[in-house]
């Protein structure tokens, strides 16, 4: 990890399984845009109750690829499986000829010893998975120049959940890792090469004892004309102790400057359709924005860790069209700030009921 990486280093970058026995999983997702060809790269590694030998025990990885096509190889045996307590490094080996415990290896050794698996770090994301079945595969390698971890620049990293996030008290754990950066290498998917300079980047995790019970995502670093603008914004139902809430955020990135909207912080408000429309508004005493987004694809189902092991629970698309505005709210008439565009807007919902629209709000009770 170079020294700049370093320096964005996010709280939780490290892998979070304590040794014990109970039920535990973490999830990493590192994204690539590729605006020439208008489609995005999402590779999702997971591992869930490490000790072994429990009914749900295992890892994967997962690829969501052009035109929100599919791929998934699971990776049954946990000692394959590494991972860094203090930084972000992991992998994890399927089939392969090498007689020692899994660990990073140079690029050109895993290429030649690896035949299913992947390694991932802060600054590298390199790969090989295939379907047995139908012969599809996606080979990938790629180096990262991180610009934003979850912060102003220049200034320190924060926990996506604020501090308390630090405590075992929030089910699942949530931090993003990057909000953007520059990806430069290659990928081959099911035949096609991509190859890439610049491309815009971005990774975050997950972690815990159980997943929320709904949630929905949206995601972009790649708008129209403002290569220097990063979004991401999310929320769900989740476990605080002994009971459950709907929490939100909207983190912007732009300019060299974070605009948090965060439950401690602002007034958070969602209308979440079950599919094809999500949109979210926020305030707080500086600032305000607001994000439309819609999508006409059907969406790809995909799998995250539950009580029920890995499973098909929610749904992605990479190509929703999504518009940004933020404003200020200083000096009283809100001026804008930013009017964005994207048609490569990552969307999901996730978990269940998903009958009907949720419609939210999430304050702490001194926000008005």
């Amino acid at each position: 990890m170079n020294q700049f990486a370093n320096l964005l280093q996010t709280p939780h970058s490290g892998y979070h399984w304590d040794g014990s026995s109970s039920r535990f999983f973490e999830g990493w997702y590192y994204r690539v845009t590729l605006p020439d060809w208008g489609q995005t790269f999402g590779f999702m590694y997971s591992i869930e109750d490490p000790i072994g030998c429990q009914p749900h025990s295992g890892g994967s990885a997962q690829v969501l690829g052009p035109e929100d096509g599919y791929l998934c190889r699971t990776f049954p045996d946990v000692e394959q499986f590494w991972a860094s307590p203090s930084s972000l490094a992991l992998g994890h080996w399927g089939k392969t000829d090498l007689a020692i415990p899994a660990k990073y290896l140079d690029p050109l050794t895993f290429d030649n010893h690896i035949q299913q698996g992947y390694q991932a770090t802060a600054t590298w994301n390199q790969g090989k998975i295939s379907d047995p079945a139908t012969g599809d595969y996606c080979h990938w390698r790629y180096q990262i120049e991180p610009i934003y971890g979850w912060a102003s620049r220049d200034e320190p990293q924060q926990s996506t959940a604020g501090w308390l996030s630090s405590f075992q008290i929030f089910e699942p754990g949530w931090q993003i890792l990057m909000a953007h950066g520059w990806a430069t290498g290659w990928i081959e998917w099911k035949g096609q090469r991509y190859e890439f300079t610049n491309a815009p980047a971005y990774g975050e995790k997950n972690w815990g004892r159980s997943f929320p019970q709904k949630w929905f995502w949206l995601n972009c670093n790649s708008f129209d004309h403002e290569p220097d603008l990063a979004l991401t914004a999310g929320g769900g139902r989740r476990g605080v102790l002994w009971w459950m809430e709907s929490a939100a955020l909207i983190g912007i990135h732009y300019q060299g400057k974070f605009y948090e909207f965060v439950p401690w912080n602002s007034q958070v408000c969602w209308q979440i359709q079950p599919w094809g429309s999500w949109q979210m508004q926020a305030r707080n005493a500086d600032y305000e924005v607001e994000l439309t987004s819609t999508t006409n694809r059907p969406g790809t189902p995909l799998r995250a860790p539950t009580e029920q092991g890995l499973i098909f629970i929610c749904r992605d698309t990479m190509q929703g069209e999504i518009t940004l505005e933020l404003r200020s709210r200083q000096g009283g008439t809100p001026k804008t700030i930013l009017n964005a565009h994207s048609s490569l807007c990552g969307l999901e919902v996730g978990g269940e009921p998903w009958d009907e629209a949720w419609i939210g709000e999430a304050k702490l009770p001194w926000i008005s």
